[in-house]
């Protein structure tokens, strides 16, 4: 396992920061997808980025600058962690987390030497916790870890029981005091964070997740081969309870959209056969097409008549943002965290309350109903969507890797 380094010999310039990302693979959505962009898109003038994965997995591995990335020995035998999230407390996968993923994200930091460590996603941040500890001095990079999703609700959802989950909620606590930012994608998850694990505020950031705008409108054009003989609803996320897909297609029952538009599922996961089965009960199996993992959602998303985001819970919400760019008028529930941050109801989306079925429904009716409101809400939301541009959101991460390093030359 071996990095190439740039020089440090850059005369009167400083050098690069080494920086680097560390994720269990590129298997997944929303954070996979923003580690790759971040991979290519931060300065090298003033990032040397590098990537370690534990295995050479996952949709956005092909598109990665595989040149800068390296991989554990025998990462696809010994971590394969990919899938539902409850699988993480099997005890093989327990061990090998515990012991020997550590040594390899260790192996890696000792071998390239970053000033600023950036890892994704709870579980792989208590990995590099673990491979950190014991790392003093000039030894041990500046860490920045980045938590992307509503962190209570998933320790909730992913434990076996309340003890469980009290105990995962301790050790994560434990693990993010010692990280030198704990970064969110949400003010409000940013605020929830710092006071439920009693973390300092002035160590949490939160900066929102990026959209390549440009690449989004220009695959947006792109024709469907698969385009339903019907105008359809669209969403898009993995198929897990966390997604609230369920209570999308019971609201497609309900209030009568089935008769009129079909509904597409962009997306897998462990919950698919079971909302297959959900969909034959509600009689509407006809009418929804599960289309599994899209390379360009983009597409769909600029021909759909509206975009639906149902979920429970959200780090952030990053479908939401990318139909907006993609023209699509979107409907969300307004869960923790993201969508409210995202969404300005009544003009560059519509919001419903979490987890209400009937409302959910009656929203899509209405919209359904009123193409001159689905233009507008489509207008609005893909001005907003220029928020989220990623060279606005690269550079904001650039001050963060450069601020955390400062504080490590003056600390």
């Amino acid at each position: 396992m071996e990095f190439t380094r740039i020089s440090d010999d850059c005369g009167a310039r400083p050098p690069p920061l080494r920086v680097l990302l560390l994720l269990s693979s590129l298997h997944g959505g929303g954070a996979e997808r923003v580690a790759v962009q971040l991979l290519d898109g931060l300065d090298p003038a003033r990032c040397d980025v590098r990537m370690g994965l534990l295995r050479a997995a996952g949709p956005y591995f092909a598109g990665a600058d595989a040149a800068r990335i390296v991989i554990a020995p025998d990462g696809d035998r010994r971590f394969d962690f990919d899938g539902a999230n409850a699988a993480l407390y099997r005890p093989g996968t327990l061990l090998g987390t515990a012991f020997a993923a550590p040594r390899a994200f260790r192996r890696m930091i000792e071998e390239f030497r970053p000033d600023v460590v950036l890892s994704f996603l709870k579980g792989t941040n208590l990995i590099v916790w673990r491979a950190l500890a014991g790392l003093d001095g000039a030894r041990r990079p500046r860490w920045i870890a980045r938590e992307g999703n509503n962190l209570l609700a998933v320790i909730e959802e992913e434990t076996p029981g309340p003890l469980a989950a009290l105990a995962v909620r301790a050790l994560t606590a434990r693990a993010y005091r010692r990280a030198d930012r704990v970064l969110t994608l949400s003010e409000g998850s940013a605020g929830e964070i710092a006071g439920q694990l009693r973390l300092d505020p002035a160590r949490v950031a939160w900066i929102p997740n990026p959209v390549d705008l440009v690449t989004v409108r220009r695959l947006a054009q792109e024709p469907l081969t698969n385009q339903p003989p019907r105008p359809f609803v669209l969403t898009a996320g993995r198929l897990e309870h966390q997604k609230g897909h369920d209570l999308l297609l019971r609201a497609f029952a309900a209030r009568g959209a089935a008769a009129s538009h079909d509904l597409v599922i962009l997306g897998d996961g462990s919950l698919e056969a079971e909302l297959r089965a959900l969909a034959r009960r509600l009689a509407i199996a006809k009418q929804v097409r599960f289309a599994g993992f899209v390379a360009n959602p983009f597409a769909w998303m600029a021909k759909c008549d509206l975009f639906v985001l149902p979920s429970r819970w959200e780090g952030f919400g990053s479908a939401l943002a990318e139909a907006q760019a993609a023209g699509a008028p979107v409907l969300a529930a307004d869960c923790d965290y993201g969508p409210r941050e995202i969404v300005e109801h009544d003009a560059s989306g519509w919001l419903v309350p979490v987890g209400d079925q009937a409302a959910l429904g009656a929203a899509m009716r209405r919209l359904l109903g009123d193409a001159t409101l689905r233009e507008r809400l489509a207008a609005g939301g893909k001005a907003s969507a220029q928020r989220y541009a990623s060279p606005t959101i690269v550079e904001r991460y650039a001050r963060l890797i450069e601020d955390v390093a400062a504080a490590k030359a003056t600390g």
